[in-house]
């Protein structure tokens, strides 16, 4: 079945039934109300507060999606399509990503982490070619619009690490994990997306999350967080609120993703989200009033380039097969001799 004729819905709205310009507009708008929102609270949470419990905050914010999933949508396991299998090897670099990822705020400034996330679609596009069932090959501008942002994304953190401390080595190298997990993620969730395209959004967004619960606790007791994050929380209950509005936040964005990569794919998914980030680095810089340097614009520049090109429509000439059989119709429509009808 094509996505087209896939029945996908987004908190209530019907997509299914709009034209794509509509389906990209009503997820592209979830996706950057919840995430926006997102920023300002993690880069809050972890840069003023220095609240460095990645693995914990993960852990919240999966009991937040999972009761608003109950809540809302009342989903239960009895109504899965997909076996849980498919759900473990989605869950364990889905969740790995997270915990790195809000993990390197405690080495990396927020827009440094930012731009270092912006490059992700490259190894999306990537590894788009060996998932099975997806097997994706892409035209030769989209990959120069991939080197164009991984460009930009070097020169801006070349310009950061000279404008702020908090940049280390540590977490180049935990954003750097992230980034190769993130690489699976949605390249798993468009394959179970065209595998069983019963799959709805909430469904695969409440069974990543519970097959991720215990990964997370191993990595809390490993790393020792549970056992820190806990007590210094509690001494600061308003945290928890914090947490809870951003989940919710979150949530909204995303539900609006898996629509996203139900519908338009993976490569086209991360492009958006990289606009997303350029705008929430924008805003981390207006809000938080940090200096801009021509070596940051540069890069700013690339990735905006980047993200025309990967918009601009794609002019397939036709086929050398289809070019031979639509001659071959001509030919043979001129030979038809012209039939009268005397009825």
């Amino acid at each position: 079945m094509k996505n087209e004729e896939q029945a996908l819905f987004l908190f209530g709205i019907s997509l299914s039934t709009r034209p794509r310009w509509k389906q990209l507009l009503l997820c592209s708008s979830g996706f950057f109300f919840g995430y926006l929102v997102n920023g300002v609270c993690e880069e809050y949470v972890y840069n003023r507060l220095q609240f460095s419990y990645g693995w914990y905050f993960t852990f919240v914010q999966g009991i937040v999606y999972v009761a608003l999933i109950h809540f809302l949508n009342g989903f239960t396991p009895k109504q899965m399509v997909n076996p849980w299998k498919d759900y473990v090897k989605l869950s364990t670099v889905l969740m790995g990503s997270h915990g790195l990822t809000k993990g390197s705020l405690a080495f990396l400034n927020y827009p440094a982490q930012i731009m270092f996330k912006s490059a992700k679609v490259l190894p999306v596009m990537v590894m788009g070619a060996f998932v099975p069932g997806l097997r994706r090959k892409y035209p030769p501008h989209e990959y120069v619009s991939a080197v164009l942002l991984v460009a930009g994304l070097i020169l801006f953190t070349l310009a950061d690490a000279q404008t702020s401390p908090n940049f280390s080595v540590i977490g180049v190298l935990m954003i750097s994990g992230a980034l190769i997990m993130d690489s699976f993620v949605g390249n798993y969730q468009e394959a179970i997306f065209k595998s069983n395209p019963n799959t709805t959004q909430m469904e695969m967004l409440y069974c990543s999350t519970i097959v991720g619960f215990p990964i997370l606790f191993v990595a809390m007791i490993v790393t020792g967080e549970l056992r820190i994050a806990w007590p210094a929380c509690a001494q600061h209950p308003y945290v928890y609120g914090v947490l809870v509005f951003e989940a919710c936040a979150t949530f909204v964005g995303q539900v609006s993703v898996l629509s996203l990569v139900a519908i338009f794919g993976a490569a086209t998914t991360t492009m958006i989200t990289t606009a997303r980030k350029a705008v929430t680095l924008l805003l981390s810089y207006m809000i938080f009033t940090k200096p801009l340097t021509e070596q940051h614009c540069t890069g700013l520049l690339l990735m905006s380039m980047c993200i025309i090109m990967k918009m601009l429509p794609e002019n397939k000439p036709p086929s050398l097969g289809r070019r031979k059989l639509s001659l071959f119709n001509k030919l043979k429509n001129h030979a038809r001799p012209k039939t009268t009808d005397f009825k």
